[in-house]
């Protein structure tokens, strides 16, 4: 193949002249193959961790130790940042961690990776070393272990879900060996911790097209298994089938039957992120012939995104629904004119009746469609506060 352009990046020739031992590792290596776009770039080497952080320092490259129980250091050069880890071999591991030995052996670190497309090394020449056949399963589409499956599942049952995240955007045909060890190690991923299942199927939701992938899950046991509070795989297939954008929680949200909440609060995702599946998952009260004073209440309620991406879930690619989210992103947020300050310039003493007052200017606001400025809003204010008085 020609030698990836991004070899020549800089900051990675100058850590390849401190480490000329090294090479570029994991999805660099295999993006590069797959004629994809590379963005993090890790190596590996078989200098010591304590060896290769003297040689960056001699250089005048910061390194900073963010593994070095498992051999790896972030060596960082302006904006940029670069893993490096000592080759590795497995001592024990127990399903979710591994205890690690450094070793010199290019093949033996390969051979503790999961995937033979994930498994292949490049020198700075863009020499490929690939041990266990990962350019052709690339080239196949096809998702394989490194050596057998169930041995690497039990490993680690994250792997499952890893297996999940790259068949999405990599995969054709499924490997038979992968998936019966799959289906038999469903009862695994109840050991591993729900931040890393929710930051797993985040992944697999934003591949570009994950119906495939989800419907393998579904079919193997493992969707169930990780939201067992339901799911409808047709419905995140009438969500992708519609062309809605690549948005992780919209697809969650088309995905899920079950307690949005229930969800959410289990597998710990952000209040942002908790926030934003709930209202996603609330019906939509707006409808493709709905006028210009609904929508400007919607609005003045309820976060643009939010109602966008309620249109998608409702009507996706129906006629008059992108008419509607058209409007919806172009119409002006609208603004509720009034502050407490209008309601304490009446001599109203601070206390509920002010938040009761501004409640009932807004109730009217909103009922004459979000139009009205902020004189007709102290109008109506001044009518109601001598009865609240």
């Amino acid at each position: 193949m020609i030698r990836p352009a991004f070899l020549s990046d800089p900051a990675l020739v100058a850590i390849l002249d401190v480490l000329p031992d090294a090479r570029v590792v994991g999805g660099a290596v295999r993006d590069a193959l797959a004629g994809r776009t590379v963005a993090d770039i890790d190596l590996a080497t078989p200098s010591r961790p304590a060896e290769v952080a003297a040689a960056l320092t001699q250089a005048g490259i910061r390194s900073v130790p963010t593994g070095l129980a498992h051999g790896t250091l972030t060596a960082i050069i302006g904006n940029q940042s670069f893993e490096i880890t000592t080759l590795r071999r497995d001592v024990e591991t127990d399903g979710r961690h591994a205890v690690v030995a450094f070793t010199d052996d290019w093949r033996e670190d390969a051979a503790r990776r999961d995937f033979t497309i994930n498994a292949m090394s490049m020198t700075r020449d863009g020499t490929v070393y690939d041990y266990f056949g990962g350019q052709a399963d690339l080239a196949a589409g096809i998702v394989r272990f490194v050596g057998d499956p169930t041995t690497r599942i039990a490993e680690d049952y994250l792997r499952i879900l890893r297996f999940f995240r790259f068949f999405a955007r990599y995969g054709g045909t499924p490997d038979a060996a992968a998936i019966a060890a799959i289906r038999h190690g469903v009862p695994g991923l109840a050991g591993l911790s729900v931040e890393r299942v929710w930051t797993e199927l985040s992944r697999i939701l934003a591949a570009p097209d994950p119906g495939d992938a989800v419907d393998l899950m579904a079919e193997l046991g493992v969707l169930p298994a990780l939201l067992p509070e339901g799911t409808n795989a047709p419905g995140l297939a009438r969500l992708l089938a519609a062309g809605a954008p690549n948005d992780s929680l919209l697809r969650l949200a088309a995905l899920l039957t079950g307690d949005a909440l229930v969800v959410a609060t289990r597998l710990k995702l952000s209040a942002a992120e908790r926030d934003r599946l709930i209202a996603l998952r609330q019906s939509c009260s707006l409808v493709p012939a709905a006028d210009d004073a609904a929508l400007r209440r919607a609005l003045a309620d309820t976060d643009r995104a939010v109602l966008v991406g309620r249109t998608w879930l409702a009507g996706g690619d129906q006629p008059g629904w992108a008419g509607l989210r058209a409007r919806l992103n172009r119409m002006p947020h609208p603004v509720f004119p009034l502050e407490g300050r209008d309601v304490l310039a009446l001599k109203i003493s601070p206390g509920p009746r002010v938040g009761a007052l501004l409640r009932a200017v807004r109730a009217w606001w909103l009922e004459r469609g979000c139009v009205d400025g902020p004189e007709a809003c102290r109008a109506t204010l001044a009518a109601l506060a001598p009865v609240d008085r």
